[in-house]
């Protein structure tokens, strides 16, 4: 089976083309293009203006790009949710005239279960992993049990991308701040106490970005900050993470999102695995990020194991939540 993916939940407006082979995830093209705004964070009518502009132009350079035409294509699917509605809308408006156009099915799949299984579909030996999640609005803790991915923990205010983001405002960084964050942190001297906030299996970051603002009003070198808000929330994160792996008995771990990029939180989990004598995974670079190519191979899975979706029932959910999708394609 071939699939045309659209991811547009956010800041990204992504066109991916997957082929299943073996049931495996053969990625065949995946082309992202980042709404970057001139100052402040993501404006949500702004950033689907932007995936309107690019979308037609993303569909015809992936089939450029993948080598197969609008026959070969078994199936369209959208981002349903969560996400931005303006983007989300945009994303699905896309799916939905293309599927139309070349009369092939139309499915909308679950942007942060797809992050998940886009690393199990390319990545050789993780079957069962518990997911840290780690993007700019998600943040959560992952694990397949009893028919469903539940979150075993969450960010009960802000994602981890979102407050890296926001400090990055604070010192006038550019969007996305998250990378210059990690490259001011290298050159750090010393590390700053900062609020370290776990509840149970849940974690906070807003005292962590109030603390970290407060401090760089004072005065405090820019480096120094950076390194102290990754070492006090990858280690957060590393901590609850390895809570769930004990709590599932699970020996693998995956790492997906834009923040799993990160090198820094790589080397704590992997540390943490190690560890454990449990395996640690992350996919390469364009599959961590919102991208186009993990929409499709969901898309493929769910439509394979009889899930089916009517134009006119196309709809998006801002708050479609991990734990609402019903797992038809695992024991």
């Amino acid at each position: 089976m071939i699939c045309l993916g659209i991811e547009g939940t956010a800041h990204s407006i992504c066109v991916g083309i997957v082929k299943e082979k073996n049931n495996r995830c053969i990625v065949l093209s995946n082309i992202i293009k980042i709404y970057k705004p001139e100052k402040g964070g993501i404006h949500p009518r702004e950033a689907a203006n932007h995936h309107a502009t690019y979308i037609a132009d993303l569909i015809k350079d992936s089939f450029k790009q993948s080598g197969v035409d609008t026959g070969d294509v078994d199936l369209v699917s959208f981002s349903k949710g969560p996400g931005l509605g303006p983007c989300l809308r945009t994303a699905a408006t896309a799916a939905r005239a293309l599927s139309l156009t070349i009369n092939k099915p139309i499915l909308g799949v679950n942007h942060c279960v797809a992050h998940l299984e886009i690393g199990r579909g390319t990545l050789k030996d993780c079957i069962d992993p518990v997911l840290l999640y780690t993007s700019g609005a998600n943040t959560q803790v992952i694990a397949f049990a009893e028919g469903r991915y539940r979150v075993f923990g969450e960010t009960l205010d802000v994602g981890i991308g979102n407050c890296l983001d926001k400090f990055g405002r604070i010192a006038n960084l550019s969007f996305p701040c998250g990378p210059k964050i990690e490259q001011l942190a290298l050159n750090a001297k010393k590390y700053i106490d900062l609020p370290y906030s776990i509840k149970g299996m849940d974690i906070a970051f807003s005292g962590l970005l109030t603390a970290a603002e407060t401090f760089y009003k004072k005065g405090e070198k820019l480096e120094d900050i950076c390194f102290s808000i990754q070492e006090t929330a990858f280690a957060a994160l590393t901590e609850i993470t390895e809570r769930a792996m004990a709590h599932t008995e699970k020996k693998q771990v995956l790492l997906a999102g834009g923040v799993a990029a990160n090198k820094r939180l790589c080397n704590m989990v992997n540390t943490m695995a190690k560890e454990r004598e449990a395996s640690f995974f992350v996919p390469e670079k364009t599959l961590c990020i919102d991208n186009g190519a993990m929409i499709a191979w969901l898309g493929v899975l769910m439509y394979n194991n009889g899930v089916r979706m009517k134009v006119e029932n196309s709809f998006i959910n801002q708050r479609f939540r991990t734990d609402m999708v019903d797992v038809t394609w695992r024991d």
